[in-house]
């Protein structure tokens, strides 16, 4: 029979055994209802369950006189960032950046966000640490660890990020602030300052408590580290715009083109596809014409892409592309490089009927023509048959004016992405040309 004391400690660990368990599911409930992506946070769900099956095995090993050691903390510190609004296109979670990306060494630096930040490339490593145990020198201090990512961000190649973030769950003394500011250009940054505090948590009988995410003390810190994309001139680009009145075309389109705002900063930049999609007749009100068609006559018509159009009148007809592309760019800037103009404006000549080229003359107006300008890290990536020179200079120019991609080239996005590297994009449904 345990005594009074040891039958207390066990009471106690297993309640600490219990709530951590707590954590980690409803962690996992708010990450799988939550409208990221899933490939964003799998990592981080895979992560989770280790974390829940070592809980499971503490109940049946002895009781320890040891405060529980368990990761959730730094688990939820990671799915904090990942529902952050300024972090997006996340790419690699809680995993080392490979050797041959990080330096000529054979050792991998651990990161635990690969991101886009405000636009940017970026890097987070996290800790949640007691601040009472965070030491800045020695060879496992604080010091050591900063100074080998931030040499691994300037010599990443395609992963290359424009910042290093250190993020602080728990706080951080102010002679390690002090230290980050002094010897590495530090800046210390209120990332939280808007975001809501409160965490959703699982009661019984159904329904939903709300407590406190015990994060008061974050603090976080950004390391600029330098690269070629960024770029502050979006505002100051020459508005090609004509601001003449639309009139003639299909009101869904008028209504389109009118959402942009071409005095933004903020800008999308569209290649082929998205410039086709918006046109296209199928977008514009086409569907049941087609529909109405004798199959011969269509098929005679597209020929080997009958099936694929067919296709797309049903999604249209299912989910308009003009409405939800709106939501998209509304209030933006519309921008296109110099050789999306080139192919487009060829494209349409040969393809295009009267009211298709019609929608391309007026969205032509609307639109920032800019010169190819791909970022380096684009650039690098190796040229391959899913990822074309041409479309990484379509997608590098976008990089370059930290503007996401509108595309339905879903084979060069998954092609990215299995390099790690965080590419602003926003994909869409394809549509084609009907000769409308």
């Amino acid at each position: 029979m345990p005594t009074e004391a040891e039958a207390h400690r066990l009471a106690a660990g297993d309640s600490q055994i219990r709530q951590a368990e707590s954590r980690c599911l409803t962690l996992r409930h708010r990450l799988l209802n939550s409208r990221l992506p899933a490939s964003s946070y799998l990592s981080l769900l895979r992560l989770l369950d280790a974390e829940l099956r070592s809980l499971s095995r503490l109940f049946s090993s002895p009781p320890s006189s040891l405060p529980l050691s368990s990761n959730v903390g730094y688990l939820e510190s990671i799915a904090r960032l990942l529902l952050h609004p300024s972090i997006r296109c996340v790419s690699r979670v809680s995993r080392p950046v490979p050797p041959a990306a990080a330096s000529d060494s054979d050792h991998s630096i651990h990161v635990d966000l690969v991101c886009t930040f405000h636009r940017r490339p970026a890097w987070f490593v996290v800790s949640d640490r007691n601040p009472a145990y965070l030491s800045w020198l020695g060879s496992k201090g604080l010091r050591a660890r900063v100074d080998r990512v931030t040499a691994a961000a300037r010599s990443a190649g395609v992963l290359k990020p424009a910042s290093v973030l250190f993020v602080f769950s728990r706080g951080v003394r102010d002679y390690v602030s002090t230290n980050l500011v002094d010897d590495f250009g530090a800046i210390e940054i209120d990332l939280f300052r808007n975001e809501e505090d409160d965490v959703f948590e699982e009661l019984e009988d159904g329904w939903i408590g709300v407590r406190s995410s015990g994060n008061v003390n974050s603090r976080v810190f950004e390391i600029k580290i330098g690269c070629d994309i960024g770029k502050d001139e979006m505002c100051s680009l020459q508005v090609v715009d004509d601001r003449e009145e639309a009139g003639g075309l299909d009101d869904r389109f008028e209504f389109f083109i009118s959402k942009m705002n071409v005095d933004s900063a903020d800008a999308v930049n569209f290649d082929t596809t998205s410039l086709v999609a918006l046109l296209s007749g199928i977008s514009n009100g086409g569907c049941e014409r087609l529909m109405k068609s004798p199959e011969v006559e269509m098929r005679a018509r597209f020929k080997g892409n009958y099936e694929f159009v067919m296709a797309q009148v049903t999604s249209e007809l299912q989910n308009p592309i003009l409405a939800e592309l709106g939501d998209m760019i509304a209030g933006k800037k519309g921008i296109i490089c110099a050789s999306v103009h080139s192919e487009f404006q060829e494209l349409v000549r040969m393809c295009g009927g009267p009211n298709e080229r019609l929608r391309a003359h007026r969205l032509i107006k609307r639109l920032q023509v800019v010169p190819d300008s791909p970022s380096e890290r684009v650039m690098n990536l190796p040229t391959t048959r899913k990822m074309a020179l041409k479309n990484k200079i379509v997608f590098g120019t976008g990089d370059y004016w930290q503007a996401p991609t509108l595309t339905a080239n879903t084979g060069f996005i998954r092609a990215v992405s299995q390099t790690s590297m965080s590419l602003l994009t926003i994909e869409h449904r394809p549509r084609a040309l009907t000769g409308d």
